[in-house]
């Protein structure tokens, strides 16, 4: 059985409106309510992951202590080592030649 739904009145700015009822004309939604509803349900569930990954954050931390920026910084340029172009050219490639933005 399917929950039941519960009334919600809100004030939303006008753009967002706009977009709702944009989604609904290209078949991308098939209600304004239906898509305030899934926009508030993947909102929800970011809120899920961000703590989640708080809790994981802090349970390390209170196993091998804080993190500190040199550890960031170091995992950060291993993630970069490891990252894999899928599209264009990598950041060092683009700042080799004098195409990538500036930091």
């Amino acid at each position: 059985m399917r929950p039941t739904k519960q009334r919600l009145a809100v004030t939303v700015d006008p753009d967002v409106v706009r977009a709702g009822h944009d989604a609904v004309a290209a078949g991308r939604a098939r209600s304004l309510s239906g898509w305030v509803n899934l926009a508030l349900a993947e909102r929800a569930a970011k809120e899920r992951r961000l703590e989640a990954m708080a809790e994981a954050v802090a349970a390390y931390e209170a196993k091998h202590g804080a993190i500190c920026a040199r550890e960031l910084a170091d995992q950060r340029r291993a993630d970069r080592a490891a990252a894999v172009v899928a599209r264009g050219r990598s950041r060092t490639a683009a700042h080799r030649t004098g195409r990538g933005r500036a930091a």
